[in-house]
């Protein structure tokens, strides 16, 4: 593990995932100690500690093959030592951080996303304490998690970046891809169990949504719920009920009745003028 620089570096959109994920460490393990943080080029920058009794881990940067998050990275496995003072498999360049915390027991998971590592997470203990696998479970969980919502995030970051820029109308085409993004995003998102996440994802599907808003907007004191909206937005995309209900794990019969309910809320007497109103109201790109 290396030390701080005062390297000035750019705010990564994403650490808040490691924040958050840092705290459900603190929560769902018996680790005392939980940090981590995203990879920036080379490095492991951590932005996030609970847990610990002194400063010495505040602002870490973890290089590349250095320390045991370092190793971690370049084998994209966990690494786990019980006594990092006399470990032998790993650098220790920077025990003066690691030490001063009094951290004896140390393991790193890191994030891996289509085989590359986005970032690492840690927990430690001041006791050289043996770790079972059931203690190990929540932050392979932990980081699975992560890694889950990191490539929702660069899905939708591909798709977006395929959209024209500052384009006072999308073109067809652009639209449709708006549109598939959008439903794809709602099927995901219906998976995820995490409140946490589903509550991120839905603020990404607003901004979907906000793209495409019509330019002569109408006022709809209507609230659709989540599996209405699913519905609706396989409709635009031109799926019969029988679709719509094998790419949602829903039964026909049940698609049809949150398609007639989303309907008798907008008002529209067709599937396809309640597409057309959701869309004049914001609620689907």
């Amino acid at each position: 593990m290396a030390a701080p620089t005062g390297d000035s570096v750019g705010i990564d959109p994403d650490d808040d995932l490691i924040r958050q994920a840092v705290v459900r460490l603190a929560q769902r393990t018996r680790f005392p100690v939980a940090f981590g943080g995203m990879m920036r080029g080379d490095a492991v920058h951590v932005n996030a500690v609970a847990g610990a009794r002194t400063h010495h881990l505040d602002g870490l940067i973890v290089r590349t093959g250095r320390g045991l998050g370092g190793r971690a990275v370049v084998e994209t496995r966990p690494r786990l030592t019980l006594d990092y003072r006399t470990a032998k498999g790993i650098t220790h360049d920077y025990d003066a951080m690691v030490l001063g915390e009094g951290i004896a027991t140390l393991f790193a998971v890191p994030v891996v996303v289509s085989g590359t590592p986005r970032g690492v997470l840690y927990c430690g203990s001041w006791g050289q304490a043996p770790v079972a696998e059931a203690a190990a479970r929540p932050a392979f969980a932990i980081a699975d998690e992560v890694a889950a919502e990191l490539r929702i995030r660069d899905e939708v970051r591909r798709r977006l970046s395929r959209l024209p820029a500052q384009a006072p109308a999308l073109a067809p085409a652009a639209q449709e891809e708006l549109r598939a993004t959008y439903a794809e995003l709602r099927r995901v998102g219906a998976t995820v169990r995490d409140a946490g996440l589903r509550e991120r994802l839905a603020q990404i599907e607003k901004r979907l949504a906000a793209l495409s808003a019509d330019h002569s907007p109408i006022e709809v004191d209507v609230s659709l719920s989540p599996r209405e909206t699913d519905v609706l937005a396989c409709v635009a995309l031109g799926s019969t009920n029988a679709q719509i209900a094998a790419a949602l794990g829903l039964k026909e019969v049940t698609v049809k009745s949150y398609l007639a309910q989303a309907m008798a809320k907008l008002d529209a007497s067709t599937r396809h003028s309640a597409v057309a109103k959701a869309r004049r109201a914001g609620i689907l790109p």
